[in-house]
């Protein structure tokens, strides 16, 4: 049984890649799993970070605007490659980008959106949200309430959302569940604290799970609990 029939999956760059730039066989398993829901009947919709090129935080001395704007143009670098990605596995798919640039990919225009989806397409959405000082997390946000979708996924390089970073902490406690207002009083950066209050505002249920779990997407969209989910 399908619990969400509409979705926007966050992928991260990195899920692109095995260290830095992009990654054939990385590409082909990301593309796998979503072919695997589409196959499902679920209606896709995909924003994808560009940190495998470019983290804009760690260029301190550089102008924020522009740092976020290179950002942007990584994000459509792994947009086009997502997308070749699905094309291979037989799936239909349209790339649209938050700022134009109509030689490579379509401009956002929501109905056009709305009506690929329909279609059976998965849209995949390139440069964030089109202006700086926003995450590709808000971006993601941004678009699942955009196009209605019945909840925000988050694939994360991690299993879940915890206390503390367990990189650094083995005994961070993981939550399977938690509330958009937990999430902000206590800070929790695993997600972008815009975004989260931005599906607080909306009521977008947010799963965040890990990229690498097998079948995590299927299991997610049908239902199984795996990661953490944030509702009301």
């Amino acid at each position: 049984m399908i619990k969400y029939k509409r979705i926007l999956l966050k992928v991260s760059g990195e899920a692109l890649s095995e260290g830095h730039g992009i990654d054939d066989a990385a590409v082909k398993r990301v593309a796998s799993q979503i072919k695997s829901v589409v196959d499902l009947g679920v209606q896709v919709g995909v924003v994808v970070g560009g940190g495998n090129f470019w983290r804009g935080r760690q260029n301190g001395t550089m102008d924020r605007a522009t740092a976020d704007y290179i950002g942007m143009l990584a994000t459509v670098m792994n947009a086009l490659a997502l997308s070749e990605g699905l094309s291979a596995c037989g799936v239909e798919n349209e790339v649209v980008t938050a700022i134009a640039m109509d030689k490579i990919a379509k401009p956002y225009f929501l109905p056009d959106v709305l009506e690929y989806l329909e279609q059976g397409k998965v849209v995949v959405f390139g440069a964030g949200t089109g202006s700086p000082y926003f995450s590709t997390d808000t971006a993601s946000a941004l678009r699942a309430c955009e196009i209605h979708a019945d909840a925000m996924l988050c694939a994360k390089n991690i299993d879940g959302i915890y206390d503390s970073d367990p990189k650094g902490n083995p005994d961070a406690k993981k939550y399977d569940s938690l509330t958009y207002d937990k999430v902000l009083k206590d800070n929790l950066k695993a997600l972008d604290l815009t975004a989260v209050a931005m599906c607080r505002e909306y009521g977008m249920p947010v799963v965040a799970f890990g990229m690498n779990v097998e079948n995590g997407i299927v299991k997610v969209v049908c239902g199984e609990k795996i990661g953490t989910t944030i509702t009301r």
